[in-house]
């Protein structure tokens, strides 16, 4: 199997990715969206019990990873422009095709 080259606009796709700062506080996420931290913890792929410690004072509190916050900025996307997708980009981005590598 060779792999496809990238382009320099693929390049240049994956220098912006990368120095991008997308994330949202579960907080924020929470205050904003009618959720449950078992709904958060499905979009996150975590424990409910990790995410009540997101909430948590003292210490039981336990800091989200950044992958954690990319995931809820992402989630907000989807939610706020669902409308505005197209149904093959979100089944593209949801049910990738599965290659045998």
């Amino acid at each position: 199997m060779n792999p496809r080259p990238l382009t320099q606009q693929e390049l240049d796709l994956i220098q912006f990715y990368s120095c991008c700062q997308l994330g949202m506080t579960p907080t924020r996420f929470y205050a904003k969206w009618q959720v449950s931290y078992e709904m958060l913890a499905q979009i996150c792929s975590r424990s409910p019990s990790t995410v009540k410690r997101w909430f948590a004072h003292g210490a039981n509190y336990r800091r989200p990873k950044p992958s954690d916050l990319r995931h809820l900025a992402l989630m907000d996307f989807l939610l706020e422009h669902f409308d505005e997708l197209p149904p093959e980009l979100l089944l593209e981005l949801c049910f990738p095709k599965f290659s045998t590598v």
